[in-house]
């Protein structure tokens, strides 16, 4: 069983992806862990895509059963998920949940340091763009085109659930795809 966990930044797939591997025992990939390269300033260089696929292809290999959480719409990877899990949470929320995040990651140097005071303003934009299709990259749109193609059942887990509702709901749609 191979699981694709996506939604917009701060929609809690990353969260989601480790309670649900937890509970089923499945190794749990974060697609920001292949994405980015790891550096001083976190989240600032690209991995080469094809570099990045053959690290998680790698990573995911050995096993029969992996969760891989992340928007993965434009890694041209040719995954065929078994499942599919949409999180969508409402704009302010995810927003308030973004600038919870950022401050526990850097403190108050997201306001004192200029560099990254930038950085997290610039991810701010970029993150409240999702909804209106206005950022780059990573859309509501594009969530929604991608999951009218998949061609296997498809999850979404929509408002302001709790970890544990949302494990149930993916246990419950687990259970129902075997009968």
């Amino acid at each position: 069983m191979q699981i694709n966990i996506f939604g917009a930044s701060g929609s809690g797939s990353t969260t989601l992806g480790k309670a649900l591997g937890k509970a089923l025992g499945y190794p749990a990939f974060d697609g920001d862990e292949y994405f980015w390269i790891p550096s001083e300033t976190p989240f600032t260089i690209k991995r080469k895509p094809e570099e990045r696929n053959a690290m998680l292809n790698q990573d995911t290999a050995p096993h029969k059963n992996w969760i891989l959480s992340g928007s993965v719409v434009g890694w041209n990877n040719n995954w065929d998920f078994d499942l599919s899990v949409f999180l969508y949470i409402p704009n302010a929320l995810r927003m308030d949940r973004l600038k919870k995040r950022e401050f526990e990651r850097y403190g108050d140097k997201i306001y004192t340091n200029p560099e990254r005071a930038a950085l997290y303003h610039k991810f701010l934009d970029w993150a409240n763009g999702y909804d209106d299709n206005t950022t780059d990259g990573r859309t509501l749109q594009v969530h929604q085109n991608w999951i009218k193609n998949l061609k296997k059942p498809v999850l979404i887990i929509e408002g302001d659930t709790t970890v544990n509702e949302r494990v149930g709901a993916v246990l419950r749609k687990l259970e129902a795809m075997k009968n």
